[in-house]
């Protein structure tokens, strides 16, 4: 099988806000994999925050960046969604909303002075996010006997692969996931450090952030 691209995207939602000429902006960043999704999010902060001037945003989705879509909500043409969905492209992100809502402080910014403020906000947002690799990889259920612990976890942390579900019964349990270009080579190194004692089911090839 091809190896899929990897890409990366939101693994922790935040919230920024600067204050520009009295008028705030408020930008929330969000994980999204759908136009549907971005568009239950857009909708839900246009209910949240229903008495401020604008709600604007952008999206990107798709492990290719594929689909894309921004709104100004009123604002001058090309002073507020252009300008966030050009922070987006600028992080290289994929799968995000980022919605930026302004409190009119009574002071008008100017077209450069939206610009600047939108993208200021963005900037905020994303800086409060956190951004993660999202990888093409394959989950690993191990089922081996207690004596061969040790030379289990061992090997794992030397290939820094972190335990997931570990269960304790009449035998160990782990699930791990592993890079899919790297699948093989685990699996050989498993079964080479268990002298082939280990039984190893592979559960799922999906993209999962690392």
């Amino acid at each position: 099988m091809e190896n899929k691209g990897n890409y990366r995207a939101i693994t922790g939602e935040g919230t920024g806000e600067i204050v520009e000429k009295k008028s705030r902006f408020i930008a929330n960043v969000f994980s999204v994999e759908s136009v549907s999704e971005a568009e239950e999010r857009i909708s839900e902060i246009q209910k949240k925050y229903w008495d401020a001037r604008h709600n604007c945003y952008a999206f990107v989705i798709g492990a290719d960046s594929s689909i894309s879509r921004c709104s100004d909500n009123g604002e001058p043409s090309g002073t507020a969604g252009k300008p966030i969905l050009e922070v987006i492209k600028g992080a290289s992100v994929t799968n995000i909303l980022i919605i930026v809502t302004r409190y009119f402080g009574g002071v008008l910014l100017g077209t450069g002075g939206l610009v600047r403020a939108y993208t200021q906000a963005a900037q905020a947002g994303l800086a409060a996010s956190t951004i993660g690799d999202v990888v093409y990889a394959t989950k690993l259920h191990l089922t081996a006997d207690y004596n061969l612990i040790n030379n289990i976890q061992y090997y794992l942390r030397q290939e820094e692969i972190p335990l997931e579900n570990e269960i304790y019964t009449d035998k160990v349990e782990y699930d791990i996931t592993v890079r899919y270009d790297d699948t093989e080579r685990i699996i050989d190194g498993l079964t080479q450090k268990t002298e082939g004692q280990i039984r190893i089911d592979k559960i799922e090839e999906n993209y999962f952030a690392f």
